[in-house]
């Protein structure tokens, strides 16, 4: 959840540290602070509470020097957002940041404190620092210090470690929060997102659950918390520096709407094309190599993902016959589910670092079914801990809120449900190219939509004031109904549902008044008559209706306030091209309210606590 970022080398840390925690501020925005060590190897620390600015300013009041340092910005897990409870955590000679939650951090302070040892701060990083501390003045080298101390943690972390007993050197240890080390030339670096360090490398070491590292300038040295030696080659990341920038965008989330485009070409490239008679993988997915050996599906989510899950099970049922369900990553270990060999368990997660859906993936993997990956990130948790991994291809998505991954995860349902369908004899060579012929205009449809963005900023405004939406769509479009609601929450505040459009009458109508937005999704499908029937029940209470459609007749007309045409598509792909219209449309609400778009409050990038 949190960013973390350390530097050791021949330069000034701080303003690698700054450049890098800039690049992570999306995973954490209610405190940042960075600790370098100086001249002499002296300890120093600089924290401020809210955004990165704050700590800005602190340091130009203030400025800290030094080769080796490291820096974290902040969600707030345990203990409020204040100064003391902001990174890095200070121990005598030792300073600590920290990504996740020590569960037994209670009985370790309580433990501590009884030997001497006083706290400034409500978290459960300080107890890291005070149980380094300890060894380290009895005498131990900072990395058996480190190695002792990880031990005695519970739960899901990533740290890293600044001693003044071990200048020009940090050392990292992760369990279930990722981390990952960028290799230069005389200097080297720790992150926990790889945007922090395409600036100054593309070499890069993920570090495994339960492993230490020894990070010098010159060399790095991996080891398990038992202390055996680790080997691993380092691995090159194609993704570039300018990737991570906004691109002359106001925000990152408007790039990033433009980047659907591509993002879902990348995504088809090498699995399917014009003249593709089958949808192929660069790896075989089944059991076994046979679909037939899986006689249901699983899919355990959080957020979008769960919502992109959902349009998953219609595309995924319709296309392959095969029974799909959809589950919240948090709830599914807890309630016993009924699942074995023949389940196939699909984890989706943007980030891949989930730690909801990683906890679903163990509890599946102890009733022996097979997991698949399917995610953004290249080597992330989720993707080592799957048997099998279905990549998107979407680059780094810094804004909180979901855009392109979103997108992509639905095509990659789509795709993989043709690639089954098909080995399973349900779809011949013709039919797959009737599907896939709909794919590859995705692209051009979306810029078309996208080119409505002028008649969807003034809905915007018009109805920007709004206390209250609700958002209405049938069958594999109330997903969609559910993701717009989402968008609006998260990005403008305002309070928004997502509902069935058969289920308003039993319900939610009671809500409806002259004050309400309600957006409905009415594509020309099988039941676009019936969800114009619910319209007219809307329409009848004084609600205003902004129709999102690819279907305009007399009837809709003259029930809707507003109508959005989109381009018409293969029923399957109609969620890709609803949603486009209300991402614009929280976009827009949200500036007109001067919201903050890429970084909401209360939110994170990636949820890796539970």
């Amino acid at each position: 959840m949190c960013g973390i970022v350390g530097y050791v080398g021949h330069r000034e840390a701080v303003p690698i540290l700054i450049g890098g925690l800039k690049r992570l501020e999306y995973r954490g925005y209610d405190s940042a602070g960075v600790a370098t060590l100086g001249a002499g190897g002296k300890l120093d620390v600089r924290r401020a509470v809210g955004k990165l600015v704050n700590l800005e300013k602190v340091l130009e009041q203030n400025p800290l020097s030094g080769n080796t340092g490291m820096g974290h910005t902040r969600w707030a897990t345990h203990g409020r957002p204040s100064e003391e409870n902001a990174h890095p955590h200070r121990a005598g000679p030792v300073a600590v940041i920290h990504n996740g939650i020590v569960e037994n951090y209670v009985e370790l302070r309580d433990a501590l404190v009884s030997r001497g040892h006083q706290m400034a701060s409500e978290t459960d990083t300080e107890v890291i620092a005070h149980l380094i501390e300890e060894k380290v003045k009895a005498g131990m080298p900072l990395t058996r210090a480190v190695l002792g101390s990880v031990r005695e943690l519970r739960g899901s972390f990533s740290i890293v470690v600044l001693s003044e007993t071990a200048p020009g050197k940090l050392v990292a240890a992760k369990t279930a929060t990722p981390l990952v080390l960028g290799l230069g030339e005389g200097e080297n670096f720790v992150a926990s997102d790889i945007p922090a360090l395409l600036e100054h490398t593309r070499r890069t070491i993920v570090l495994e659950d339960g492993e230490v590292a020894e990070v010098g300038a010159n060399e790095v040295r991996l080891m398990t918390f038992e202390g055996a030696p680790v080997e691993r080659q380092p691995r090159y990341i194609e993704w570039d520096a300018v990737a991570a920038t906004k691109g002359g965008f106001r925000h990152y989330l408007r790039k990033e709407i433009a980047e659907q485009p591509q993002a879902w070409i990348d995504t088809l490239r090498g699995r399917a094309q014009a003249d593709s008679r089958s949808v192929t993988f660069e790896q075989e997915l089944f059991p076994g190599g046979d679909p037939r050996a899986v006689s249901r599906f699983v899919m355990v989510s959080a957020g979008a993902s769960w919502i992109t899950s959902l349009i998953g099970k219609f595309i995924i049922e319709e296309l392959c016959g095969v029974p799909a369900e959809v589950d919240y990553s948090a709830e599914f270990r807890y309630r016993h589910p009924a699942i074995d060999a023949r389940t196939m368990v699909i984890a989706v997660s943007q980030s891949g670092e989930t730690a909801d859906t990683l906890a679903a993936m163990e509890e599946a993997r102890s009733r022996g079914s097979h997991l698949m990956a399917l995610t953004n990130t290249v080597d992330s948790s989720i993707a080592r801990k799957a048997d099998v991994q279905l990549y998107t291809r979407c680059g780094p998505e810094i804004s909180v809120t979901t855009t392109k991954c979103f997108l992509t995860q639905i095509e990659a349902f789509y795709l993989f449900a043709i690639h089954m369908a098909q080995r399973l004899g349900r779809l011949s060579e013709a039919q797959v190219q009737e599907l896939i012929a709909p794919a590859l205009a995705i692209p051009a449809q979306i810029e078309a939509v996208i080119g409505k963005e002028r008649q969807i900023e003034k809905i915007a405004r018009k109805y920007g004031k709004a206390h209250d939406f609700l958002y209405l769509g049938r069958g594999i479009n109330y997903p969609v109904a559910l993701e717009g609601a989402l968008k609006l929450k998260e990005i403008s505040y305002i309070h928004a549902e997502g509902y069935s459009a058969g289920e308003m009458k039993h319900g939610p109508i009671a809500l409806i008044d002259e004050n309400m937005p309600v957006v409905v999704l009415i594509p020309n499908d099988n039941v676009f008559e019936k969800t114009l029937s619910n319209l007219k029940e809307v329409e009848s209470r004084n609600g205003r209706i902004i129709a999102v459609t690819d279907h305009v007749n007399a009837e809709l007309e003259e029930v809707a306030w507003e109508i959005i045409t989109v381009p018409p598509t293969h029923r399957l792909l109609a969620p890709v091209l609803l949603t486009v219209p209300l991402q614009l449309l929280a976009y827009h609400i949200a500036v007109y309210r001067g919201t903050d778009v890429d970084q909401p409050r209360n939110l994170a990038k990636s949820v890796t606590v539970e």
